[in-house]
């Protein structure tokens, strides 16, 4: 692993939890994107080298609706940033971890992403981030 990618934090109202990590960083967020397949909307702040992920869930059968009936806002994952997912995957199958997605699936912020569950990594919903290859570009199109 790289290095912490981001900080994910669940909101029951991403436009309020924008203004007040606005005030907290003195940044804006610089992304807002909605991930169907999850059932989540993200908005992205960075500060320096670090980078926090909103999460407000879009469903009430989402995860993110999930976490908030069940624990309230809050951290809701880590993030660490790897070169090759797939690779990643199965080396920390094999150490013993429980990973929720074999198949690295699409996220926000343009990542190829899994999950390590909660019960493999001390109660810590761990998140892996690949960056998501750009789309190939199709010359002569006009």
């Amino acid at each position: 692993m790289k290095k912490i990618e981001h900080v994910g934090i669940a909101v029951h109202d991403l436009e309020a939890s924008n203004t007040l990590f606005k005030k907290l960083l003195g940044v804006s967020h610089y992304k807002i994107e909605e991930v169907s397949s999850e059932g989540v909307r993200t908005s992205f702040f960075k500060s320096g080298p670090n980078k926090i992920e909103l999460l407000e869930a879009t469903s009430p059968e989402s995860p993110i609706a999930k976490f908030l009936e069940k624990k309230g806002e809050g951290i809701h994952h880590v993030a660490f940033a790897v070169d090759d997912l797939e690779a990643e995957i199965a080396r920390l199958t094999k150490e013993g971890f429980t990973v929720l997605n074999q198949t690295p699936k699409k996220g926000a912020d343009n990542k190829l992403v899994a999950f390590l569950h909660p019960i493999s990594t001390n109660g810590v919903l761990i998140e892996l981030c690949q960056e998501a290859p750009s789309p190939p570009v199709e010359w002569g199109m006009e």
